[in-house]
């Protein structure tokens, strides 16, 4: 599916995630020159260099994120190395991300196994046509490597959910869940194909003989595979403010709870211990955090009554404006004290 014929191309945002694991040991020096370009297009959202390769999702115009396609895979500093990387591309009407953010870490996917390497070795790739025939046999163990929040929209049908908390935990389920001796293949899924990337390396490491990962994710294969052959039930949780999106990258209808960030369906927003901006069934005990999300709400509301902006760039922005005005006209003030 090109980008043209994407749901809602119409819409001003293009949406672009990717991942590639690739050798960037000069990942420190190339964080000023990417941030730099993004922010000088207007492109939001957070992209992640480790000397492992590269991760994440951005925002903005069309014309803005075709460039920094063609800079990040052609005709920039990376030169040729993130050729052929993982790129998944959306639209939307409105920002998904706030701010603009290049971050530097050790790994683009916290895993915590040195002996892990996915440019090495890794599984077999299979592509979202071919999925539905693999995860049908019996033979075959199927995981969800995502955190148990993530699993709670959406998975597919008679997946394992580890139930992990955070990538790192994925290492002791595989150890007290899976056995090379017992579970000769295994097949592995995630959001966009680079945690079970990373997951099927370590298995691969682990002893496992026949390690299969969904190419591209569950993003890629709710684009491609129509909504009646799908195998996968519910939605798919994605780290922006669209939250999830289903068949076709189509919006989903999760939505955050700003008090513990935990994804929630309608079933969570009709339960009585939600309570809009504040709290929800999955914090419902955490008065602390209720408290300062309260006071958030409060805030936005009233900088919305204001006209103001409350969080992200525009925020920041309007609150620079607000301290340059202050500091107008305290020197306004002290010029005509000190006037005979």
């Amino acid at each position: 599916m090109s980008s043209a014929t994407l749901p809602h191309a119409q819409h001003p945002y293009k949406v672009m995630a990717l991942y590639k694991f690739a050798a960037l040991p000069d990942a420190e020096a190339l964080k000023a020159p990417l941030a730099e370009f993004c922010c000088g297009r207007g492109i939001r959202g957070t992209l992640i260099l480790a000397p492992e390769g590269i991760n994440g999702t951005v925002a903005g115009t069309p014309e803005a994120i075709d460039a920094l396609a063609d800079y990040l895979f052609a005709a920039g500093p990376f030169g040729l190395r993130l050729a052929g990387a993982e790129v998944k591309y959306s639209f939307a009407e409105t920002a998904p991300f706030l701010r603009m953010k290049v971050r530097l870490k050790p790994e683009i996917v916290t895993l915590r196994a040195p002996q892990v390497d996915p440019n090495r070795q890794a599984g077999t790739y299979v592509e979202p046509e071919d999925w539905n025939e693999l995860i049908a046999r019996n033979d075959v163990v199927l995981v969800d490597t995502r955190n148990d929040y993530e699993v709670g929209l959406g998975s597919f049908r008679r997946a394992l959910d580890p139930k992990t908390q955070s990538f790192v935990d994925f290492k002791d389920y595989v150890a007290k869940n899976l056995d090379p001796a017992r579970d000769k293949k295994v097949a592995m899924f995630c959001t966009g194909g680079i945690r079970c990337e990373k997951a099927s390396s370590y298995l691969l490491s682990q002893g496992f003989e026949e390690v299969f990962h969904l190419k591209g994710g569950i993003l890629k294969y709710l684009e491609v595979i129509p909504p009646e052959e799908s195998r996968f039930t519910g939605e798919c949780f994605v780290f922006d403010e669209r939250v999830s999106v289903g068949h076709g990258l189509e919006l989903g209808s999760a939505t955050l709870c700003r008090a513990c960030r935990h994804p929630l369906t309608e079933a969570d927003r009709r339960h009585p211990d939600y309570h809009d901006g504040i709290s929800c069934p999955h914090c419902a005990g955490d008065s602390a955090r209720h408290a300062a999300a309260a006071e958030r709400q409060r805030q936005m509301q009233l900088a919305e009554r204001r006209g103001d902006a409350h969080l992200g760039d525009a925020a920041a922005e309007a609150a620079a404006q607000a301290r340059a005005r202050k500091q107008h006209l305290a020197e306004r003030s002290r010029r005509a004290n000190k006037a005979p």
